[in-house]
């Protein structure tokens, strides 16, 4: 019986200073899994159908979303990988954006985002949900994107 893959995290964040914050606090949340980072949804798209040692051929992982790319919305993003045919579609994706916008928020939800989380705009509230995140991490479990083959 094989081990359970590790989970990659894709971290799809253009905000350099929210991007440390949160792999910071997810690292001091305990959460040792790779944490691969995009700054714009084309390359995030290319790595998560494209790459070789993406989710579409390499197993498990769980997106972190931000929906205020400079190249494309989030809803986008998540439209497309909820909407993929494949593994992908299986992946959880937790969307992390300054939007509290109800309507944006049911738009997530009704596109099949697992998790949506406000980003505080003050520092520590926002370093306390990045710390729960990464608990939240440390325990949920995510489908297995192998064909059992």
């Amino acid at each position: 019986m094989n081990a359970p893959q590790s989970v990659n995290i894709v971290m799809i964040e253009d905000d350099e200073g929210h991007a440390r914050l949160i792999e910071k606090n997810i690292r001091r949340a305990g959460i040792l899994n790779d944490i691969r980072h995009f700054t714009d949804g084309t390359s995030a798209l290319d790595y998560l159908f494209k790459a070789e040692d993406g989710p579409q051929r390499n197993g498990p992982a769980l997106v972190l979303l931000d929906l205020n790319l400079p190249d494309m919305s989030g809803t986008d993003i998540l439209a497309q990988i909820k909407g993929s045919d494949g593994p992908v579609r299986r992946t959880p994706v937790v969307v992390l954006t300054t939007t509290d916008d109800k309507v944006e928020i049911q738009r997530c939800y009704d596109l099949g985002a697992n998790v949506y989380i406000t980003k505080p705009v003050n520092y520590e509230s926002f370093a306390q949900a990045i710390r729960q995140l990464g608990l939240f991490l440390s325990v949920i479990q995510v489908p297995d994107l192998g064909d059992g083959g």
